[in-house]
């Protein structure tokens, strides 16, 4: 007997990882609810942990403003001032929403972690001392604050982990807890997560972790070359943070930090997809409505409240995932991962791989995330969804 067509997922993960792609990946896809395919491929089994990167974004800092806004204590209108009085994004008028949409004017980034390792090179030491690493942790906020402003308030959407790593200590200081205590007591633990952050100063992990890269700080990623000097560099030990930013920030940062496997990612995917169905799933219905709602200022941002939606032209989700209304929902990862979840087809895909393991520059990915995805919508018989005529 055939197997499902959806089978032949595992030979093209398979395939990529005997091209070099990536060292290793695992994909999960979920289809009205069920678990219709999962693959390992690589060095790795099921249950181990890839660095998720920038789908903390989503997984963590926007499920905690989702949390923060059904309770009433963050929301949309907040002003950044009030937590962050003086700073220039606060003193452009800038609110919580303008972070989430990534239209505050901060720049995309900034290599804080060049001016941490500078003044305290001990933080590369395995013995650095507890105090040492939050005291730079929290030198590194203030820097954010500080950032100038590249755009005025509400004029361009521009990516912005800046934006980021203050909108996850704004939620830390609303919520009376650190990120990574509010992420697994709101979101991993309602969820049934194994997701989690990695803190330097409770080192080490175990063990199930997807390498990243070799050395601490990491090259420069494609567009980075010259934007710090020569830095004190060590070995990087297995379980680090891959991005620099939130390395020197003990390894938890609304940016980026959070490890988990692709069935993590992908019963996150299915919990927007319960919310939108009004299931009150880390916030009521409503709400999910409104956060998953373009960016109602800036006409033609695929951006909604921390989420992306599929670009025009070639997007990483492919041809298929979000032709259709209202459309679809997800996030990339620099590490080589990414969820997209299909709000028409009811469908949610996640891929996390370790790409970055082959060095930076390795980015075949982007051509691989589109094909992964088309093949996935062929494979259920799901690339069109127009109604048929009837004689």
């Amino acid at each position: 007997m055939s197997s499902h067509p959806i089978a032949e997922l595992q030979g093209v993960l398979e395939e990529a990882v005997s091209l070099g792609i990536f060292p290793a990946a695992q994909a999960v896809v979920m289809h009205r609810g069920a678990q219709v395919f999962g693959g390992v491929a690589g060095n790795v089994t099921g249950d181990t942990r890839f660095d998720l990167a920038s789908l903390t974004k989503v997984l963590c800092t926007t499920a905690l403003f989702l949390r923060s806004w059904t309770e009433g204590k963050v929301g949309p209108e907040t002003p950044v001032a009030r937590f962050y009085p003086g700073s220039p994004v606060g003193d452009a008028g800038a609110t919580v929403a303008d972070l989430l949409y990534h239209r505050s004017g901060l720049p995309p980034f900034v290599p804080f972690f060049a001016e941490a390792l500078t003044s305290t090179p001990e933080l590369l030491e395995p013995s650095c001392p507890s105090a040492t690493r939050a005291r730079v942790r929290e030198e590194v906020i203030q820097a954010a604050a500080r950032t100038p402003l590249v755009a005025p308030l509400r004029t361009a959407t521009a990516y912005s982990d800046v934006g980021f790593i203050l909108l996850g200590e704004i939620l830390a200081r609303a919520g009376g807890a650190p990120l990574d205590v509010l992420f697994s007591r709101h979101v991993a633990e309602p969820l049934g997560l194994s997701a989690r952050f990695h803190r330097l100063t409770d080192f080490p992990t175990d063990g199930r972790v997807a390498p990243t890269g070799a050395t601490r700080p990491r090259e420069p990623a494609p567009g980075q070359d010259g934007m710090w000097g020569e830095l004190p560099s060590r070995a990087s030990m297995p379980g680090e943070v891959d991005d620099d930013n939130a390395w020197v920030m003990d390894g938890v940062s609304g940016h980026a930090g959070l490890f988990g496997t692709a069935v993590d990612v992908a019963r996150f995917g299915q919990a927007v997809l319960a919310g939108c169905a009004g299931e009150p799933s880390i916030a009521p219905g409503p709400l999910w409505y409104r956060a998953l709602a373009s960016d109602p200022i800036l006409e033609g941002s695929t951006r909604s409240m921390g989420f992306d939606s599929p670009s025009q032209g070639l997007s990483s989700a492919g041809h298929f995932i979000g032709d259709t209304p209202p459309g679809a929902v997800g996030h990339l990862g620099f590490t080589g991962t990414s969820l997209w979840v299909d709000l028409r087809r009811s469908l949610v895909v996640a891929l996390v791989t370790n790409r970055v393991a082959h060095g930076r520059k390795e980015v075949r990915i982007r051509d691989f995330r589109p094909v992964f995805h088309d093949l996935v919508v062929q494979a259920l018989g799901l690339s069109d969804l127009t109604p048929k005529a009837h004689g």
